[in-house]
């Protein structure tokens, strides 16, 4: 597997709000994956395959694997930020994760998803790929 470009990773920077904690005044571990979710589009955004895109190529991308290791806990009205790097992409999408605390740099939370495609009009799972997203990745 070749080694992705620099422009395939992306971050965001969030804060953690009142109504994503727990009775235990930590933020709540499934939204872990919400704030995985937000890094991702800016990632697929800023390769032009986004969502929207997707389906106008004529492709659903399910995530049918996630994974979340939790290091850290995340609080209230902590500033974060949620690195995600494109890993894998030759037969399926596999991002990673990064959830960072910005005062300290501290690594808060890692994880990954898994993305394959399906062809919308037929709904069957695509063994490799499809051509658009080696395109939009610049690798023909």
């Amino acid at each position: 597997m070749r080694t992705p470009k620099s422009a395939w990773q992306k971050s965001v920077e969030l804060r953690i709000p009142f109504h994503d904690l727990d009775p235990m005044e930590i933020c709540w571990h499934g939204h872990y994956v919400r704030y995985f979710e937000l890094a991702r589009m800016a990632l697929l955004q800023s390769i032009g395959y986004d969502y929207p895109q997707m389906r106008e190529s004529g492709y659903a991308w399910p995530v049918i694997e996630v994974f979340v290791r939790y290091a850290q806990p995340l609080g209230y009205q902590q500033k974060i930020e949620v690195k995600a790097f494109l890993t894998e992409w030759e037969n399926r999408l596999k991002v990673n994760y990064l959830i960072l605390d910005c005062a300290t740099g501290n690594r808060l939370t890692r994880g990954h998803t898994v993305q394959i495609a399906v062809d919308m009009r037929t709904r069957t799972m695509c063994w490799q790929s499809p051509a658009i997203l080696f395109e939009k990745l610049g690798i023909q």
